[in-house]
């Protein structure tokens, strides 16, 4: 057999034996990768409408918000990276939720299930102010051209698959809990909807409507901002018309590092998912990784102890204040990167206390309600971008006549600590672990990727990137391959804690808790509910894009 037939076999039979298989999709001249086929092909139509990527971006952005209605929407939050390929610069646009006119004393005395649930729980929403203005800085089409695919949807209904019902029926109770209008899109006739139907959302295409005719404005300001405050103040939130009208997405730098020839940006402050995984990385940089797979005990055990060391770090100083850029470039100076592999090169127990753990925006939820998405055009623009209403159906809660599910990221702040730089104020925006990335290469993009899942958001793509910029394995089988987490639960004594699908073999399993390590196998690979899905495009050289969209979610590749 001729060696280059031999290699393919042999690639194939590894893919074949992975526990998710990932089937790349290749665009010659743009690509889509997206939460639902439905917003997928929003993206791609704008494009071949003549939009470009921002144009696209804005179309899927608010299509998930219809498709995936537990996800992320125009009542939750947005970070989102853009490569602008004419001047090589990439921006981040921050349109994170911030808080409302907060009485912090009093709200301290409220339950703390005020915090996850209702009108108490509810941010300003930064999606539409993001979107808008990024679409005024970079978009090409009319943005009510970008805003008209989602318009659509809302209108026809997006199609309800067998994951969506997944996630509906895992939420059943929140959405029965006592909004009459929440339960009233989402369970029609009081029913979880079935497969293969289609729920419409005519609120929502109206609210769309008005935001495609009066841009950021037909949100945060007029009639359905006027809904949100009143439903708000009704049901003893914190908003007021003040904050709505005077919200605006910031044009921030993204944060990055280089990396064995590569340079890698991603989400800035607030979010704390990007410093937390670039930081371990740089740790890792110079490891060998016992010669063998990531996903080795030795390996595993490796990367928790780098994971101990850094998260308290990023925990400490990672958060809304602007002194959160210079304490990233800290963590990542030559001196921390050597002091903390020294640390962990130490014969060391896991179970470490932490003084002053703050666990706030590193959500061990399973249920945290995330999207991620990237669109590249033919002229090499390139979104990157995360957004997310907290956890899944948010705060429970939609203003009556929007469609609006709002989100719940009052969660995200620290409360016990006012030293924290993620304690709750007035106009804060709380922190997240949304992470979208990009991977340069002597200067030009290589790879966009990222991926929803709560905490273990910054321990997926830790694990992707490894595998594919330290070991040089296909993207596809680092995606599909067993997932895991290293989690410390803060009220368990600081518990440490390895999570992996079931895929992961019974050996390294075993090795791992003979290393110190509790080892839990929390799903069948693929289910999706714990482990999110990776969506991601590389860049084909000689030109072209290859897309990959992770089935443990129900997203899709689409490309032309």
């Amino acid at each position: 057999m001729a060696l280059g037939l031999l290699s393919a076999v042999l690639w194939l039979t590894a893919a074949a034996a992975l526990p998710v298989r990932v089937e790349p999709v290749f665009g010659a001249r743009g690509m889509v990768v997206a939460g639902h086929p439905q917003a997928a092909q929003a993206g791609l139509e704008t494009l071949q409408a003549g939009g470009n990527a921002i144009d696209a971006a804005v179309a899927v952005s608010l299509a998930l918000g219809v498709a995936e209605p537990y996800g992320s929407g125009l009542g939750g939050k947005l970070m989102l990276l853009h490569y602008e390929a004419a001047t090589g610069k990439t921006y981040a646009v921050d349109a994170m939720d911030a808080a409302g006119s907060l009485d912090v004393a009093a709200y301290l005395k409220r339950p703390e299930e005020d915090r996850s649930y209702g009108y108490g729980s509810v941010c300003v929403p930064g999606l539409a102010a993001g979107l808008w203005a990024a679409h005024q800085k970079w978009g090409r089409l009319k943005w009510a051209d970008a805003v008209a695919p989602a318009i659509n949807l809302a209108r026809e209904g997006f199609e309800i698959l067998p994951k969506t019902r997944e996630f509906f029926a895992d939420q059943e109770k929140k959405l029965r809990r006592g909004d009459t209008e929440i339960a009233r899109l989402y369970l029609p006739d009081g029913q979880l909807p079935a497969v293969g139907s289609h729920l419409a959302n005519a609120d929502l295409a109206h609210t769309l409507g008005l935001i495609a005719q009066h841009g950021r404005d037909g949100f945060y300001r007029g009639p359905v901002a006027e809904a949100i405050v009143a439903a708000a103040q009704k049901g003893g939130g914190a908003l007021t018309l003040a904050d709505l009208a005077s919200y605006e997405a910031r044009f921030v730098e993204p944060i990055g590092i280089d990396f064995r020839g590569y340079r890698l940006l991603a989400g800035p402050p607030p979010t704390n998912g990007a410093p937390l995984f670039l930081a371990i990385m740089k740790v890792l940089e110079d490891e060998s990784f016992a010669g063998g797979p990531l996903r080795s005990a030795a390996n595993l055990d490796q990367i928790g102890r780098a994971w101990r060391e850094v998260q308290p770090l990023v925990q400490r100083s990672i958060g809304d204040a602007p002194e959160a850029w210079f304490n990233f470039e800290k963590l990542v100076a030559p001196d921390s990167i050597q002091a903390i592999r020294a640390k962990i090169r130490a014969p060391a127990e896991p179970g470490l206390k932490v003084a002053g753990w703050d666990d706030s925006g590193f959500s061990a939820s399973a249920m945290a309600a995330t999207t991620h998405f990237v669109v590249a055009d033919a002229a090499g623009n390139i979104v990157c971008a995360t957004q997310s209403l907290s956890l899944h159906f948010g705060a429970g809660v939609v203003p009556p006549g929007t469609g609006v599910v709002l989100n719940d990221s009052m969660s995200n702040f620290a409360f016990s600590d006012p030293v924290s730089i993620n304690y709750v104020a007035s106009g804060k925006r709380s922190r997240s672990t949304i992470a979208p990335t990009l991977v340069f290469r002597g200067g030009k993009p290589v790879l966009a990727i990222g991926i929803p899942g709560a905490s273990r958001i910054p321990t997926a793509l830790l694990q992707a990137l490894l595998d594919r910029l330290a070991l040089g394995r296909p993207l596809a089988e680092a995606i599909g391959d067993t997932r895991v987490h290293f989690d410390r639960n803060w009220r368990k004594d600081n518990e440490e804690t390895f999570e992996a699908e079931s895929s992961l073999p019974a050996t390294d399993a075993e090795a791992l808790r003979q290393l110190g390590w509790k080892v839990e196998l929390v799903e069948a690979a693929g289910t999706g509910r714990n482990f999110g899905g990776i969506n991601a495009i590389e860049l084909v050289p000689g030109g072209g894009y290859t897309g990959y969209a992770d089935p443990r979610r129900t997203n899709a590749a689409v490309g032309y």
